[in-house]
């Protein structure tokens, strides 16, 4: 249930601020250190060979995503290096490389946090990041000396700071420390505001709410939605965990305040992921019909909807029934075959055949030309029996 409710959020996400996918850095591997060391990352390493299969999927289906883009640019240094080239040569002398991709999280002092191997789908592949970052948990460097009784400014930033990448609670240690003082508008304690708030449903929060002109001249307009955005999200995670939808209502009303437009598709993308959770499958229906009428000029996002729809509830017939609304619906603006293979698997899953081979027979034309496509539109027309 828990990877579900994950791959609703990623595949709805429709507030990327990076569009086009992951930046891939293009300096050496000792600029890629430096840099990482500098802004307290972890470097992302994509090591792969051009003949690789699974590598080519990566870097066309996943690398690709805005989702996937996002989630990277904003907490990775991320590097392709191929293997079978001198500076491939030269990682593998340090970090073993025996099947491709091979995926390696390593810190700005060459430490590996994680390493894993062969492709993965958009929703694994985040799910991967998060998991490295939260090896690379640098917080115990600051918890003896905190538990020592050290406050000084450096030392509870950089705690609070390395608890949130390693997504451990701060709101806490971050409250006490904003109750020690007196001037909150210093330029410290307004940077401390903005790392601090990790949950719309805070004190902190509001300060941030609060002060937000001031942290935006001190940061940017930007980095301050991200973090409102971020700590609407964590909200919604909190409703979920504890069964009180208020606190979707509550987030919701707060992304208002900065990000209107994003609002209402934030609302009924929660709403379905706490009605997965809760398995209410028609309010989830409900939620996601209200979320379609939001994308109906977005096929991407139906097509999106669809797909998730139908991994939540595979036998559920109204469940069907929508997803291949939102399929057709994308299919019809015939900008991507694969809105046709996606509208055609769902028809044959809900018995309808004939028409799973019209619509595969649309695709199939829409290939021509395209060799790749051609055979994936064969292969579909077989799996329906022609």
């Amino acid at each position: 249930m828990k990877q579900l409710i994950f791959s609703l959020f990623i595949l709805l996400a429709a507030t990327a601020v990076h569009a086009g996918g992951i930046d891939f850095f293009q300096g050496t591997w000792e600029e890629a250190l430096e840099k990482a060391k500098k802004e307290d990352k972890l470097i992302f390493v994509d090591a792969y060979t051009t003949w690789c299969g699974p590598c080519k999927r990566m870097s066309k289906q996943v690398f690709t995503q805005d989702a996937v883009g996002e989630f990277y640019n904003k907490n990775f240094i991320a590097m392709k290096i191929d293997m079978e080239k001198t500076p491939g040569r030269k990682f593998q002398k340090k970090y073993p490389v025996s099947a491709f991709p091979t995926l390696y999280y390593i810190d700005g002092d060459g430490k590996v946090a994680h390493v894993t191997k062969g492709g993965k789908s958009p929703e694994q592949f985040i799910q991967l990041g998060q998991m490295a970052m939260k090896k690379n948990d640098k917080s115990g460097d600051y918890e003896a000396e905190y538990n020592e009784g050290k406050r000084d400014y450096d030392l509870v930033y950089n705690y609070v700071k390395a608890l949130n990448k390693a997504g451990k609670p701060s709101l806490k240690i971050a409250n006490d420390y904003i109750k020690s003082q007196k001037d909150l508008t210093t330029e410290e304690n307004l940077r401390f505001i903005l790392e601090a708030t990790t949950e719309a449903d805070s004190r902190i929060f509001d300060l941030l709410m609060k002060h937000k002109p001031a942290i935006v001249q001190l940061t940017s307009e930007a980095a301050v939605n991200d973090r409102i955005e971020a700590a609407c999200i964590r909200t919604a995670d909190k409703a979920i965990e504890y069964k009180y939808y208020d606190l979707i209502t509550e987030a919701t009303g707060k992304l208002r305040l900065v990000a209107p437009d994003k609002a209402e598709a934030f609302e009924h993308t929660q709403a379905m992921r706490y009605h997965a959770a809760d398995q209410e499958p028609a309010a989830y229906l409900k939620s996601a019909d209200a979320l379609a009428k939001i994308y109906k000029k977005n096929p991407d996002n139906l097509h999106k909807l669809a797909i998730v729809v139908v991994k939540q509830y595979e036998k559920n017939p109204q469940a069907l029934k929508q997803a291949e609304k939102y399929a057709k619906s994308a299919a019809s603006s015939g900008t991507d075959i694969a809105y046709y293979f996606t509208q055609a698997q769902i028809l044959k899953k809900m018995g309808k055949s004939k028409d799973a081979i019209k619509v595969a027979e649309k695709a199939k034309k829409m290939a021509q030309g395209d060799a790749t496509q051609e055979k994936a539109a064969e292969q579909l027309m077989q799996s329906l029996g022609k």
